[in-house]
């Protein structure tokens, strides 16, 4: 094992490592007892303890590690690097109500849609219940048979969902065209005055209350909303 000594002083020490680490920085990791002053040259002795070098100018302590000392021969010191501050987290955004009602009227429209696109129950001429999807694909295809009824057609080929296409006399596609545009009608009508409702409110309170298919205060109904609902009031009375 390597050894040392500093001159002035007839202490040897036994050293694992002596190596540079940077351009005046010099790095001694003692195998067990450490200098308790650096003054003089530093004396390198191999393990047969013959004198190996002479180091000098090595006098000032850079950085203590305990049993690793670093020592500098420009005199200058180790400075640990300063702790960050500490990052204050951002507050959570809060939107405002115009982005708040944006949002809502976005939710309201995909809602609407998907409501209209799962279709509607039609009763038929014979007492039978069917169920038809108006995906914006099927409304095409039902303006197409009433444009065909027009011209007369009274058998016209169509489906109910997942079912095979099959003839229609023109009583029974009468009554599935007339539901699907009440129902297409109904629902955009009451869209459009839910938008009413969320353009009104005035809090974010107000606003987290509205959902598709809720009961729209009267003062924003539209006279179209209006005459739909009490349509609907009169049908159900009859």
């Amino acid at each position: 094992m390597e050894k040392i000594k500093i001159t002035g002083s007839d202490q040897i020490y036994e050293i694992r490592s002596i190596i540079p680490t940077a351009e005046h920085v010099l790095q001694i990791v003692f195998a067990d007892t450490v200098p308790a002053a650096w003054g003089g040259d530093i004396q390198l002795y191999t393990d047969g303890d013959i004198l190996a070098t002479t180091l000098t100018g090595w006098n000032t302590v850079y950085r203590d590690e305990g049993q690793t000392i670093y020592l500098s021969d420009d005199g200058s010191v180790y400075v640990p690097p300063e702790e960050p501050e500490p990052v204050t987290p951002p507050e959570p955004y809060e939107p405002t109500l115009e982005e708040l009602q944006v949002a809502k009227k976005q939710e309201i429209s995909q809602a609407c849609e998907q409501t209209i696109y799962s279709g509607v129950d039609v009763v038929l001429t014979d007492g039978s219940r069917e169920h038809f999807s108006l995906t914006q694909k099927d409304q095409l295809n039902l303006f197409g048979k009433q444009v065909e009824m027009s011209a007369g057609v009274t058998r016209l080929k169509y489906h109910t969902d997942g079912q095979p296409c099959r003839y229609y006399d023109a009583a029974d596609m009468q009554l599935i065209v007339t539901a699907a545009m009440d129902y297409v009608s109904y629902h955009t009508t009451y869209c459009n005055s839910l938008y009413s409702w969320i353009s009104g409110v005035q809090t974010v309170e107000e606003i987290q209350q509205i959902c598709y298919g809720a009961e729209i205060p009267e003062q924003y109904w539209s006279d179209v909303y209006r005459d739909l609902k009490e349509g609907a009031g009169d049908d159900a009375d009859a």
